[in-house]
């Protein structure tokens, strides 16, 4: 397989010489052609600065990346006719139409909706229906599949969707993902922002980034096979002094709360039982503990803590 994004030592920075921001810290990754790859983080990453650079929108301070072989610096123009992006907030013209935006943005790329309305077709279908209606009064679900079929439009080899899934509901993002799956079937390469770590495991390989640093590069199964610790799943019917007292637990790595639960990380094997038993003496009451499969929001923030 060939690269077909590649960034190097990539460096930006925001504001002026007194306060400075580090939205990028020599980010460096590898995507390849034909490859679903996700840059999975919270808000404030450095997720949309490293999309703008790619895209040819933002000038780095340092390092270099290319796309489809070419420099985003240098070769802004090339790249630009390659490339599909879909940012984070709905870009489209809220006063136009359905059909009216996909046309403007065939026009754009010097093309037409039915030269390449084949790549298309299974997602426009969806919103045909209401191809006279104003993008402004679409549902979010309907916005996101309008504006990845005008991403799309000019038949892109290389697509970038930033948070693409963000403030629509579960349906729609399962949809939208079952969306990417066929684009990627097609042979486009496709990289995907999102702070929903449990959108990580639908990607080929994830990049997990943090204040603008990249910490870790693999598979999903192999961030999940890279946590070494035990993992338990505590429950009480007092959770906030529950969480208290694990903290106090000397053969405790780490604590946080998850969900309905809090994850206990050991530091060695064989200590559940110690755990119940400490617990127990702090008279929590309906005190449930199992030990369970980390998933990649846990390996995220034991990475965080082995950096810090």
């Amino acid at each position: 397989m060939s690269t077909a994004v590649k960034a190097d030592n990539l460096e930006k920075r925001y504001g002026t010489k007194k306060e400075v921001t580090h939205a990028l810290k020599g980010v460096s990754f590898e995507v390849e052609r034909g490859e679903l790859f996700g840059i999975i983080g919270p808000d404030g990453a450095g997720k949309t600065s490293l999309f703008r650079i790619l895209t040819t929108l933002l000038v780095p301070e340092g390092g270099q990346a290319q796309v489809d072989g070419y420099d985003v610096v240098e070769d802004y123009r090339e790249i630009r006719k390659r490339v599909g992006y879909m940012p984070g907030r709905f870009s489209l013209y809220q006063d136009l139409t359905v059909e009216e935006n996909l046309k403007f943005f065939a026009t754009i790329f010097h093309t037409t909706v039915g030269e390449n309305y084949d790549l298309i077709k299974d997602i426009y279908e969806q919103i045909e229906p209401f191809k006279d209606r104003k993008a402004g009064k679409l549902s979010g679900g309907m916005k996101q599949k309008l504006a990845l079929s005008c991403a799309l439009i000019h038949r892109p080899s290389v697509l970038f969707l930033d948070e693409p899934t963000t403030g629509v509901d579960a349906v729609s993002r399962k949809e939208f993902w079952e969306m990417l799956r066929k684009l990627k079937e097609q042979g486009i390469t496709i990289l995907v922002s999102t702070p929903y770590m449990d959108e990580a495991s639908l990607c080929d390989r994830v990049a997990l980034i943090q204040t603008g640093e990249i910490m870790s590069i693999n598979t999903p199964e192999g961030i999940i096979r890279d946590f070494e610790n035990p993992l338990v799943a505590v429950k009480a019917d007092n959770m906030f002094r529950l969480l208290k007292d694990l903290q106090s637990f000397p053969g405790l790595f780490d604590s946080y709360a998850f969900g309905e639960y809090h994850h206990a990380v050991l530091q060695k094997e064989n200590q559940q039982q110690e755990l119940q038993a400490y617990l127990q003496e702090q008279q929590h009451e309906s005190l449930e503990l199992q030990q369970i499969k980390p998933d990649v929001e846990d390996c995220f923030i034991a990475l965080m803590k082995t950096d810090s």
